[in-house]
């Protein structure tokens, strides 16, 4: 039997994945918290970037890609915002594995542990103002 869709009104976050999952859009993937977004999900999100893109650049705002890693500290910085979600942050502690000289496959190589630990970062704010401090010194600099 098909499971039926969360009631909006009952839990919206339940009802929104029901929904992503019972339209075909999505499923979930082998790592927890990530979902695999589908073709027919992947040309809604198409869609919708080449639409907001278009809107975007008519005013002359212009795209900047930041990167997934940040440092803990940024994060930190934001101790009361990121509250909330921090227990959910993946955290990257090495920067290489190795194969295992006790048997098969691969193991973290100790050798390589970050000098400071990173963050997949949840939200984008730290790492957006710690670039824009090196891009703005000045009026002159917006926009941006």
């Amino acid at each position: 039997m098909a499971k039926e869709v969360t009631k909006r009104s009952e839990n919206y976050s339940q009802w929104y994945n029901d929904l992503v999952v019972k339209a075909d859009l999505a499923e979930q993937s082998a790592v927890r918290g990530c979902m695999v977004i589908k073709p027919y999900g992947y040309a809604i999100w198409e869609k919708m970037q080449q639409v907001l893109d278009g809107m975007f650049k008519s005013t002359g705002v212009k795209n900047a890609y930041f990167p997934l890693f940040i440092p803990k500290s940024f994060l930190s910085r934001e101790a009361e915002h990121v509250e909330g979600f921090a227990k959910e942050c993946a955290v990257v502690t090495h920067h290489r594995l190795m194969t295992n000289p006790d048997g098969p496959g691969v193991v973290v190589d100790p050798s390589a542990k970050l000098e400071e630990e990173l963050v997949v970062r949840p939200t984008s704010e730290t790492i957006i103002w710690n670039t824009y401090k090196n891009w703005i010194h000045s009026w002159r600099d917006l926009p941006i």
